[in-house]
């Protein structure tokens, strides 16, 4: 089966340069460094062969976010090492520039198509002395070559699904193949570990998901735009989907029955959709600001549409009635949910669609918290966040101390697993 992956992987790979070039074209790719994808001729080595390099290769911001506590901590306590991180996503890039541009030992490359050729040339000019592939970022050619160079290999986060399993398990013998590469396999959730047993990975080990581990680093509003807020009643809805934003305004409306100066900030998944949302509050009637970095709000408007990356935590500081998004789109629910445990260690209240699947194990814990509540439509959000507004639920401080001390352990736990693979602890590795 490895030899018709391989074969249908050269006969695809001219289809797939016309599709990235395409997508550069409409700025679905980055204009200029997409080529890093498709030819080797563009990797741009850059490392200092005296330290050791390890590779952590991600899909998209979700996945990056989760492995920076990683990457820090590792940072803190040994010098001797540079980081090279991978991931698919234009919007991942942009967000790693933002979040990184303190490090000089941290840099970023698109990750290159999963053909023989390239991952050969990938592999033999950066030199990885450590590879974590993260979540379900698993990519045949790749994994054979990695084996084949005798490089420590591990799935961290690992996230596979029912819908994954089933599609790896058409094929059970090369999917045991494909899995058998890895020497470590860390599992995001009991589902994933399950799946992980049957396909029949070997040092596989679970206790929760890295994202718990994620830092949340005081960022503040400017002053200007805090007192602005301040007169109004603020609500927020981050990493909204297409359609999510109708529910949003039209929950706008609802609480505005109450409350005249409600403010609604809308932070959606992909910033690329700003326009069509402001086109939107406009067909709703609602006043409405395309807020950029550094921008002054303006106190006349209802709606505040955020149209830069990076920026979350300084609102999830500031509103404490959040919606999470892709959560109310009924044909993505075995797709659906996007992460909450960031706004949950905030301390903000949650609330979330019937649609979660990805992060189901996640709402469960939060809602035994009393941290998170689903929502069925704009009513019913509606009026739990009047209920807010009027009385305000405390989340207890002891819970946000659990999460905090949730993510150590989990983070202390990976890095211990993959120490064991190489002795990361150790300068000279």
């Amino acid at each position: 089966m490895l030899f018709f992956y391989k074969i249908s992987t050269i006969i695809l790979y001219p289809f797939v340069v016309l599709l990235i070039y395409l997508r550069s074209f409409f700025n679905k790719e980055d204009q200029v460094r997409y080529k890093e994808k498709i030819f080797s001729s563009s990797f741009r080595v850059l490392k200092n062969n005296r330290k050791k390099l390890i590779w952590f290769h991600v899909a998209s911001i979700g996945e990056l976010l989760s492995i920076l506590p990683l990457v820090e901590e590792i940072n803190s306590f040994n010098k001797n090492i540079e980081f090279l991180i991978t991931s698919v996503t234009l919007s991942s890039s942009n967000l790693l520039k933002k979040k990184l541009s303190q490090y000089n030992n941290i840099t970023h490359r698109f990750m290159p198509v999963d053909t023989e050729y390239l991952s050969e040339k990938f592999l033999s000019a950066w030199k990885p002395d450590l590879i974590c592939f993260v979540e379900s970022e698993v990519w045949p050619n790749f994994l054979f070559k990695i084996k084949e160079k005798k490089i420590p290999l591990a799935l961290i986060n690992g996230r596979i699904t029912k819908k994954t399993f089933m599609r790896w398990n058409i094929l059970a013998k090369f999917a045991q193949a494909v899995f058998n590469n890895f020497d470590l396999c860390i599992a995001c959730s009991k589902e994933s570990e399950n799946n992980l047993k049957k396909l029949q990975t070997k040092n596989l080990s679970y206790v929760g998901n890295l994202k718990y581990s994620v830092k949340n680093k005081k960022e503040n509003l400017e002053e200007s735009n805090i007192k602005i807020l301040n007169t109004f009643k603020v609500w927020c809805a981050a990493s909204t989907h297409d359609t999510e934003e109708s529910t949003m305004l039209k929950t706008h409306l609802e609480i505005k029955k109450k409350f005249k100066n409600t403010l609604t900030i809308i932070i959606p998944r992909h910033i690329k959709r700003v326009p069509e949302i402001k086109k939107l509050t406009d067909e709703f009637n609602l006043t409405s600001q395309i807020l950029n970095d550094g921008d002054l709000i303006d106190g006349k408007k209802e709606i505040l549409i955020i149209n830069s990356f990076g920026v979350l935590f300084k609102f999830f500081s500031y509103c404490k009635n959040i919606f999470i998004g892709k959560s109310l789109i009924k044909k993505l629910k075995m797709v659906g949910g996007q992460n909450p445990i960031e706004p949950a260690k905030f301390g903000c209240r949650i609330f979330y669609g019937p649609y979660v699947y990805n992060f189901q194990e996640i709402y469960d814990y939060l809602n035994t918290k009393n941290i998170s509540e689903q929502i069925v439509d704009e009513k019913d959000l509606a009026e739990k966040i009047i209920q807010n507004f009027e009385s305000p639920k405390k989340i207890e401080e002891k819970n946000i101390n659990l999460l905090n001390n949730y993510g150590i352990k989990i983070l202390n736990h990976t890095l211990s697993e993959l120490n064991k693979l190489v002795n990361i602890k150790n300068e000279n590795f």
